[in-house]
């Protein structure tokens, strides 16, 4: 009611630029602007993992990269085939109950809970009880100004009904599939819900003397009903050796 007696009264004075320009029609077009991607998500497809869910494909087939990180790698991954074949597979960081970090946390091993406020985006895994915090229409700090984390800084626009993400400042020794990164790593997402129970993320890892091209890649949610739980990790089980390996500890097993 009152928007109405506003717009009469703007009409009848002849101020109607500056009505378009109050806090009022201002408030309205963020509305619309900004759809609610809010919810609990689970990756689709179910199989997405592959057919090895403890040694996930990479969501957009092979890696190029740039030398001697090429070599590194592909050293990588025959140790961890050795590993696996002889029953101690390579550590990782949810072996080591490390928080995944970025981009990690968004492959979504259990359902993510997304929290879309005023301000902020806030991505709740269920693995390990992490949060990710994505500020909404700030700015970057510069490079040296951000202290290093799992998940950088990251901040975001609305592009219609996209959301624009850049982070930056990702520990360095927070890897992905094993590839390391320099401080120069920057991570773009466009997030938008291509209908009212599908969710897409847009990845694009940029750190160009690391990867011989931008690596990018679509990880899709569906929407669910499911509850996030409390997920701590205890590291009481799992023993790790000097060369990386990791075996299972139950401890005694009596007579």
């Amino acid at each position: 009611m009152r928007s109405s007696r506003s717009l009469g009264r703007a009409l009848a004075s002849g101020g109607l630029l500056a009505f378009l320009c109050s806090p009022l029609v201002a408030q309205a077009d963020e509305t619309v602007a900004r759809p609610d991607i809010s919810g609990t998500w689970e990756r689709y497809p179910e199989d997405w993992a592959g057919p090895d869910p403890d040694n996930p494909i990479p969501p957009n087939g092979p890696f190029k990269l740039n030398e001697p990180y090429a070599k590194a790698y592909d050293d990588l991954q025959k140790r961890k085939a050795a590993a696996n074949l002889a029953g101690t597979p390579l550590a990782n960081a949810s072996t080591r109950c490390l928080p995944e970090g970025m981009p990690t946390i968004m492959e979504a091993i259990y359902p993510i809970q997304i929290v879309q406020t005023k301000g902020q985006v806030i991505v709740l895994a269920e693995f390990l009880t992490q949060t990710r915090r994505i500020w909404l229409d700030d700015s970057m700090p510069p490079a040296d100004e951000i202290s290093p984390s799992y998940y950088g800084h990251s901040v975001g626009h609305w592009e219609g009904d996209t959301l624009v993400v850049e982070t930056l400042g990702i520990r360095p020794d927070v890897t992905y599939y094993g590839i390391p990164h320099t401080p120069d790593l920057r991570l773009t997402e466009r997030i938008r819900k291509t209908d009212s129970d599908t969710l897409e993320d847009h990845v694009t890892i940029d750190d160009p003397t690391v990867f011989a091209e931008p690596y990018s890649f679509t990880l899709t949610y569906k929407k669910s009903d499911y509850r996030i739980s409390e997920y701590i990790c205890e590291n009481n089980q799992i023993e790790v050796d000097e060369d990386g390996g990791s075996h299972l500890n139950l401890g005694p097993t009596g007579d």
